[in-house]
């Protein structure tokens, strides 16, 4: 598979990603909030790997959404 090396970034894959004043990104440690722009779907989160997880959960809801 072969990425496009100029691809466009649709208004429905912006997130805001918002970390918590305690955050320490730097040791690795990633606590806030994340918010889907569209939809206005949020979620907290308390590591980098439960960011990703919810990151990858929404995406994959918004793609089926799309597709109904």
């Amino acid at each position: 598979m072969t990425l496009n090396p100029h691809p466009t970034y649709p208004a429905a894959g912006h997130y805001v990603l918002r970390l918590r004043q305690d955050a320490l990104p730097q040791a690795g440690h990633l606590a806030g909030r994340v918010q889907h722009v569209s939809s206005g779907e949020c979620g907290d989160f308390v590591s980098g790997p439960e960011l990703l997880e919810w990151l990858t959960r929404h995406a994959a809801q918004m793609q089926r959404r799309a597709g109904e």
